[in-house]
């Protein structure tokens, strides 16, 4: 049985990451990230436990409209739930550990 998340911090790191194995998912658009984020592929499950990082995967993802709807599409997310995710991890109000 899947634990129920009601975190709002917690909810945006999960949509985070699934835009972060959306992104590693195409060859192409994992390297522009990469690129672009000046990390390297080694340092990227590293990179991951920052919600600056995350909120930077999200930032990439939403900077175009056909990234939005790809993902949007692949998670099942609708692309308003992904700025909501996003405006979270970029609030420093929204702690982990709220209950």
């Amino acid at each position: 049985m899947k634990k129920s998340v009601h975190n709002p911090r917690e909810v945006a790191e999960i949509v985070a990451v699934q835009a972060l194995s959306f992104i590693a998912g195409e060859p192409e658009r994992l390297g522009l990230f990469l690129a672009e984020s000046g990390i390297g592929p080694e340092t990227l499950r590293t990179a991951a436990a920052d919600p600056r990082f995350l909120a930077s995967v999200l930032d990439f993802v939403m900077r175009d409209d056909a990234t939005v709807k790809a993902f949007a599409d692949a998670s099942k997310l609708h692309p308003t739930n992904i700025a909501a995710a996003r405006q979270v991890l970029g609030d420093p109000h929204w702690e982990r550990d709220v209950p």
